[in-house]
């Protein structure tokens, strides 16, 4: 996996640190998203469940190490000089996420599985700026990512349910474009990128 520009540099400096199918899956997502940007990894996470022909608990499993990420992200942000509309912004994200994370467990619960343990994670977070940058990657990603993994679903009250989590992460997102003066949705439809590409970023990390 190399480009001399990546698209997301942000994404190959976040550490996930797990054995389980769900921190595997999310570093090849993350792979293939510093290449080719959040909208490969949508492609490349349904291209994997479809490959594997994972039930509605190793969806949800996938989902909820994102939503771990996510919050173990915001609580991180909290030890930053955070300005008060910024540091607001990070508290409410963060309570989102950890609600997030509870629905999936309970769900995962309910269906008869195990919830995994959270993973290790790390993050390049410095000041404000990056927090920001970071923010939105993240949450681009994990809209991205549920929108690849809703396919594989075949339960309609799980499907509901993410597509009400994936809402959230779209807002998130929303608000964090107009917080770094950006527009806060840009296009009428996210991009879709070709499957060979995304597997190729993703290639060097298929073998762990």
């Amino acid at each position: 996996m190399t480009r001399a520009n990546p698209a997301v540099p942000d994404l190959s400096t976040v550490e996930v640190q797990g054995l389980t199918r769900g921190s595997f899956l999310l570093r090849s997502a993350f792979a293939a998203g510093t290449v080719y940007g959040a909208g490969a990894i949508g492609p490349y996470v349904k291209h994997a469940f479809a490959q594997s022909n994972a039930g509605d608990v190793e969806v949800l499993k996938f989902a909820l190490t994102l939503e771990l990420l996510e919050a173990a992200f915001y609580e991180r942000a909290l030890r930053l000089p955070l300005s008060g509309g910024v540091r607001e912004m990070a508290q409410t994200f963060g309570k989102h996420e950890r609600e997030h994370v509870s629905a999936i467990e309970e769900t995962i619960d309910g269906l008869g599985g195990k919830p995994d343990r959270a993973p290790r994670f790390s993050f390049p977070l410095r000041d404000e700026r990056s927090f920001l940058a970071l923010a939105q990657t993240l949450e681009e990603t994990g809209v991205s990512a549920y929108n690849g993994a809703a396919v594989q679903i075949r339960s309609p009250e799980v499907l509901a349910a993410a597509g009400q989590i994936v809402q959230i992460e779209a807002r998130h997102a929303a608000v964090i474009r107009t917080a770094r003066s950006q527009a806060p949705a840009p296009l009428a439809f996210d991009k879709a990128l070709g499957m060979k590409q995304v597997l190729q970023a993703a290639k060097p990390f298929l073998k762990s």
